[in-house]
């Protein structure tokens, strides 16, 4: 079961993630969209969304650079294992905190605000859900990581991550024997990408770079000529 959920499952994920979103732009791209719910509560919105979106994009990339970053560069950079291990428990702890205040407003909002419920799916609702857990036990790691201020524990998800990317048949080995936590957060984390293409994080994958330079206002509607 571990050589399954940790050797072959991040491919089975990554593969419906790709092939998955690709499908539903090709056959559904009016839903490829946010679902904006602004003009029904704004205010809670904003503030919650910055915290959320804020911490949500510095964990994703401190998990992308922690972790597919070669040990060799990080020594040939003079960086050692324990001083970061420090920078990602104290950048991680903040930012895990910033995207839980923010997504706690917004799962808030989602399931109690009566008009931004009315016009929430299943998939809107249970994907911030799923985030949250994630961000939980993302911080609850960090107390399990605060026993190994050596930094030798976090080469084992660096070995494991790039074993993967790398299609490395004992990627899973890497991490036999590292706490549950770890393991829930990496199962969770694998989920989430499963999932999605099927909800509206699919918005994170289109920038609107064109948006810097379009002149003028965008007209949703037009006034009826009289």
């Amino acid at each position: 079961m571990h050589e399954f959920l940790f050797g072959t499952y991040p491919y089975i994920a990554t593969a419906v993630m790709i092939v998955g979103s690709i499908a539903r732009y090709e056959r559904d791209p009016y839903t490829w969209k946010s679902s904006s719910s602004q003009m029904l509560a704004r205010k809670q919105l904003i503030m919650g969304s910055v915290l959320f979106h804020i911490g949500i994009l510095a964990i994703f990339g401190g998990h992308l650079v922690g972790l597919l970053t070669p040990l060799a560069l990080w020594d040939a950079l003079g960086v050692s294992h324990s001083f970061k291990q420090m920078i990602a428990i104290v950048l991680g702890g903040v930012a895990g905190i910033s995207t839980l205040v923010g997504g706690g407003m917004l799962a808030h909002r989602r399931m109690f605000n009566p008009r931004v419920k009315a016009r929430s799916s299943f998939a809107d609702t249970g994907i911030i859900l799923l985030l949250l857990a994630q961000v939980i036990l993302g911080l609850m790691t960090i107390i399990v990581s605060l026993g190994h201020l050596d930094g030798h524990e976090m080469t084992k998800f660096m070995a494991w991550a790039q074993g993967v990317a790398t299609f490395d048949g004992a990627a899973a080995s890497h991490i036999v024997d590292v706490n549950i936590l770890f393991k829930l957060h990496i199962f969770l984390g694998l989920t989430i990408l499963l999932v999605f293409p099927f909800t509206r994080l699919v918005h994170m994958l289109s920038a609107p770079v064109r948006f810097l330079w379009r002149p003028g206002y965008q007209i949703v509607r037009t006034r009826r000529e009289k």
